[in-house]
């Protein structure tokens, strides 16, 4: 009697999820250090409903405390998925500070992480404090200049390498990044920095915002800033802002999702 071997086909999804990181401690899958973390509260959702052991790959690390408008991450599963259904279903599972927006097929080389050709990050600023919003911005009192702020943002526009603000101990190979877009914007009491990249160092933005509100409040000039990137040293009165304000908004993809 022939024997056949049973090839299982596996057909990989990416997933379009939001979340507030609040009670997070990142996106990052860590049971080692028993973090309660996004990839985990998700995977358990997944793995509930579809009945089959799955791995949720994202599209990068987000700090704890740190939120996400517009993340995606992949899983490969054997079998077709009603997507609408499964949606549905799966943000019924899921804890309240997680939504699934989307499930979509791709090719099955298609890669959440590594295809990514942008990330964009806004740290939103409160000039009033709001009780309804607490988690998603920062209230630091006071006005800051927009155009100090403006002028401390375009000088990261001029550097590729950020050493100056990375977080010590941090175990990466490089800290080139390419920045595209490094601006202030006001609108009704609300400051927002947008930053564009292909990656990002760990802390990098939170420092760059205390960096710009420095420059605002007049505690080092923008000639400090460009010596300390140039000698790839950090920033006097260096200031990590906290994590609410800091928000994933925007990853884009050579093909379209």
């Amino acid at each position: 009697m022939s024997e056949f071997n049973i090839i299982h086909v596996l057909k990989r999804y990416f997933i379009r999820l939001s979340y507030c990181g609040k009670n997070y401690n990142g996106w990052q899958n860590q049971p080692h250090k028993k973090y309660n973390d996004c990839s985990g509260a998700a995977r358990k959702s997944f793995i509930y409903f579809l009945r089959v052991h799955i791995d949720l790959t994202g599209c990068g690390r987000t700090d704890t405390g740190v939120h996400a408008r517009d993340y995606y991450a992949h899983m490969d599963v054997e079998q077709d998925l009603d997507v609408e259904t499964l949606v549905y279903r799966i943000n019924k599972m899921l804890p309240n500070d997680i939504a699934v927006h989307a499930v979509i097929p791709v090719h099955d080389t298609a890669h959440a992480r590594f295809d990514a050709t942008s990330r964009s990050y806004e740290y939103h600023l409160h000039t009033y404090k709001s009780p309804f919003i607490h988690h998603s911005y920062f209230y630091p009192y006071g006005n800051p200049d927009i155009d100090l702020l403006n002028q401390a943002a375009g000088i990261i526009l001029q550097y590729q390498d950020f050493n100056t603000f990375c977080k010590t101990h941090s175990d990466v190979k490089t800290t080139l990044c390419k920045v595209t877009e490094s601006k202030w914007s006001l609108s009704e009491g609300q400051y927002i920095y947008r930053i564009t990249s292909d990656r990002f160092l760990r802390g990098m933005i939170r420092l760059i915002c205390g960096m710009c509100l420095n420059v605002a409040r007049g505690q080092i000039d923008l000639s400090h800033v460009h010596d300390a990137l140039r000698d790839k040293k950090r920033v006097e009165h260096d200031w990590s802002v906290p994590a609410d304000g800091l928000v994933l908004c925007d990853i884009k993809y050579p093909y379209m999702l």
